[in-house]
């Protein structure tokens, strides 16, 4: 097999993504029978067929939808090194990319790499932080699009080395005219009573939380769904429901928003985070670096709710 072409490729997931050879040829200012050709030549090399044409453009078939996968992963590979290179160029000695979940970027990790950056030794390193899902960070990970991530350690890391990092514990924010706000903490079962503001289903928060209403044998009842931590906040402020936050980010701003903190009680509510990658000994020094910075920073103990201190197994 001849060497895969990075323009062919690019064009065929510019094609992929608008579904239409048209569309993407105005998008790379080229003319649309350039990339057809350029397509027939990526079937021709890899012997399969990749789209079949239709009346509204076009299909991925089987194997296109394998090239897609990897074609994103190799442009995005190319793309680092360009931009890796312009970075040398300007003098900066290291670079390290890092993946994150929501959760840790919203949290701790910002102020975490800027200490780490205030070293005398590590002003001259560049961090790239990039905030994805959970499931999105260790797909980036395993594909190579960043050497470090920064996630809840309950996601599916089979294969990777994981260090230690912070840990949170979600808890209950309430408007304060809400009938739970008078409490000091509860279990997660009370509040399946009581209409619910949450994230997308597609983030662990959510998916743990299911999780445990349905073992409980309840159903959530989400009056709202947004993206992010603060806009739960603004809509528990605006009293549309109850929402589970870590707290860690609500009780900096809870008297600001005029809102109640009620830790959860439940074991799961504690939650630990982890360094991964997928070889200590392949990191770069800058990598490495970092890793072992971030690591120095792990809550040795998890606290429960009631300020005892409690051994983490």
């Amino acid at each position: 097999m001849h060497d895969l072409d990075l323009t062919s490729l690019r064009l065929f997931v510019a094609v992929c993504e608008t579904r239409n050879i048209a569309r993407a040829a105005e998008q790379h200012h080229i003319v649309a029978s350039a990339i057809s050709k350029r397509i027939a030549q990526l079937e021709s090399t890899l012997g399969q067929v990749l789209v079949e044409r239709n009346r509204r453009g076009i299909a991925i078939t089987g194997a296109g939808e394998i090239l897609l996968e990897h074609a994103r992963g190799m442009l995005a590979g190319a793309d680092r090194v360009a931009r890796d290179m312009a970075a040398f160029g300007k003098g900066i000695k290291g670079q390290v990319r890092v993946l994150a979940s929501v959760s840790s970027i919203a949290e701790f990790l910002p102020d975490d790499i800027a200490s780490f950056l205030q070293v005398p030794e590590h002003r001259e390193i560049r961090i790239d932080i990039e905030e994805a899902l959970s499931r999105d960070v260790v797909r980036g990970l395993r594909e190579g699009l960043a050497p470090l991530a920064v996630l809840w350690d309950a996601a599916d890391l089979e294969g990777l080395q994981t260090r230690p990092y912070r840990s949170d514990h979600l808890a209950i924010v309430a408007n304060p005219s809400h009938p739970i706000a008078g409490r000091k903490r509860c279990a997660f079962e009370e509040t399946l009573d009581y209409d619910h503001v949450g994230l997308p289903a597609s983030t662990a928060v959510h998916t743990m939380l299911a999780r445990a209403a349905a073992i409980i044998g309840k159903a959530i009842s989400y009056r709202a769904v947004v993206s992010t931590f603060d806009a739960s906040l603004r809509c528990v402020r605006a009293n549309l429901g109850i929402a589970v936050v870590p707290r860690e980010v609500a009780e900096p701003v809870a008297s600001t928003y005029g809102l109640k903190v009620l830790p959860l009680t439940d074991p799961w509510a504690q939650r630990r985070f982890a360094i991964c990658f997928h070889d200590e000994k392949r990191l770069s020094p800058a990598a490495r670096a970092l890793a072992a910075h971030l690591q120095s920073l792990a809550t040795p103990h998890a606290t429960d709710p009631g300020g005892r201190r409690a051994s983490r197994q």
